[in-house]
């Protein structure tokens, strides 16, 4: 690094003294994690797909690939530590990209580091970055598109169809992410009518342009899978997932169903059905009776369940309102509680050991999901290091750290509700006689919020409640809530036009001269 480059960071780390303080904290977590766990943690059946579709690329019936792909542009360095270090550097870069969006927003250097601290810090989050699982990268490009769409107001083309490229990969990664797919070129419809009214091409252009490249990449990734499976789509386990959903409330005779669907009607007491999560790996009506006609995951048996699924939401609407609320209202308990089921949240924690008599977190030698090796065979090979080792004297700390340290429910449910207001900015007009509150919308923090709510709540009307589900939906909140605290009427900045610098930028780009725009704190 030259001298002044080196100076620059100096003087970076200088400016920001809290949130310096803040990254190297999150850092340092995150080195304990990579030496107190070499290589990578295992999630049961999903890390298994991903690593075996990363050796042998092709689409899944029960979930789509597209972090295989990820993880097969890091194959020739046959390093598990590579790939979890590089998802671990993304959870950094959240954060970054958080702290730099609201100091551009003229947040203070106060709030702004505060609203990082959930992803820096949350135990949980740093424990899914360890993982084989798709939850790291997802975040990281869906973070990326917001602060491309946030960073000027009047978005060039060019910006749209990447931030757009970024989304549709994104969900490739993620599927039960889709729903942004609909989410940001909305946002960059209704900011263009706010900026300029409907007339004005500008906004319209962005959007078209940000929802074609969001389309690219999952039409080619369905071009893909109707290659090998003759049908367009991304995975064939929508109507599975869906009729675990509604067995959480299903009653045969009130959906009275008929033909083929009478055979997937739940018949178990509502009292001893587990959670859908839990439910659909064991449930007979999905397993042994469909096994002879090609599983619950076969295109066939996917549009009877999803059929049966829509019915029974269709009888039962009040039902299905009121197991969806009620799941989403876990996200913001205390304590923690075994949801879906034990096993589960077994794999959401760091452990001093990864074979024991009660769980074994190591992959199997005998199960075989995608054709050409087990678990064991392809952990091996992709990783050329044998999977479980643990170095206690760093994953000790870190393993009592994440216990303690997360985003508490209660903390979470805080976090929204300040984003839900920073939606609207307060403005106090007196006059002679007479003092009026007016609500002006902010539409910056209205794309993270809703994003957040989005992100929450389509997992859980779709299939389930997961513990997991939320690490996604946290930066985004915390990013709202941030914005929450931008000065009510905002100075001028570069989205509203050239020639002016951003206040986190301001002293870096020209120390010491003056842009119109003091550097608060």
């Amino acid at each position: 690094m030259s001298a002044a480059r080196l100076q620059r960071l100096k003087t970076l780390v200088r400016e920001h003294k809290l949130f310096s303080a803040a990254l190297a904290v999150g850092a340092f977590l995150r080195l304990l994690t990579v030496l107190g766990y070499p290589g990578a943690l295992w999630f049961a059946g999903d890390s298994y797909v991903y690593l075996g579709a990363a050796l042998r690329p092709q689409p899944n019936l029960s979930k789509a690939t597209g972090y295989s792909l990820f993880l097969r542009a890091l194959l020739p360095f046959h390093s598990l530590t590579l790939v979890v270090v590089l998802q671990h550097l993304m959870g950094l870069a959240v954060a970054v990209m958080i702290y730099v969006l609201l100091r551009r927003n003229n947040v203070s250097k106060l709030w702004s580091t505060v609203a990082t601290l959930p992803v820096l810090l949350d135990g949980y989050m740093i424990e899914d970055e360890h993982l084989i699982m798709a939850e790291a990268l997802f975040t990281f490009l869906l973070m990326l598109a917001t602060l491309m769409l946030l960073w000027r107001r009047d978005i060039k083309w060019w910006t749209a169809l990447i931030a757009g490229l970024l989304v549709g990969y994104a969900v490739d990664v993620r599927t039960e992410g889709a729903v942004v797919l609909v989410l940001f070129p909305l946002f960059l419809l209704i900011r263009g009518w706010m900026t300029h009214g409907w007339k004005h091409l500008s906004g319209w252009l962005a959007a078209v342009v940000m929802a074609i490249g969001c389309v690219i990449p999952v039409g080619a990734y369905a071009g893909w899978f109707h290659s090998r499976t003759g049908h367009y789509g991304v995975s064939e386990a929508t109507g599975f997932y869906l009729w675990g959903r509604v067995s959480s409330f299903a009653d045969c005779a009130v959906i009275k169903p008929t033909g083929r669907e009478a055979l997937v009607c739940p018949t178990q007491p509502l009292t001893k059905r587990t959670p859908p999560g839990n439910f659909i790996w064991h449930a007979p009506e999905v397993h042994t009776d469909l096994n002879s006609t090609g599983g619950p995951v076969d295109p066939t048996n996917n549009q009877l369940l999803t059929d049966f699924a829509i019915h029974a939401i269709e009888a039962q609407p009040l039902g299905y309102v009121k197991t969806v609320v009620k799941n989403t209202m876990l996200s913001f308990g205390f304590p923690r509680i075994a949801y879906p089921g034990g096993g589960t949240v077994y794999y959401y924690s760091f452990h001093l050991t990864y074979k024991s008599p009660h769980r074994n977190l190591l992959p199997p030698n005998n199960h075989v999901w995608i054709k050409g090796g087990t678990a064991y065979q392809d952990w091996l090979s992709y990783g050329h290091q044998a999977p479980g080792r643990v170095i206690n004297v760093f994953a000790a700390p870190i393993a009592v750290y994440q216990r303690l340290v997360f985003t508490y429910g209660p903390l979470l449910a805080l976090i929204f509700l300040v984003g839900l207001g920073g939606l609207f900015s307060l403005r106090l007009s007196r006059r002679p006689r007479e003092i009026r509150l007016r609500w002006a919308p902010r539409g910056t923090s209205m794309l993270p919020w809703v994003t957040a709510v989005a992100l929450l709540i389509t997992p859980i009307a779709i299939a389930d409640f997961d513990y997991r589900y939320l690490l996604p939906v946290i930066p985004f909140a915390c990013l709202a809530a941030g914005l929450g605290f931008a000065p009510a009427k905002r100075r001028t900045g570069p989205q509203d036009g050239a020639g002016d610098q951003s206040p986190v930028l301001a002293q870096e780009i020209d120390s010491g001269a003056t842009s119109g725009v003091p550097t608060s704190s």
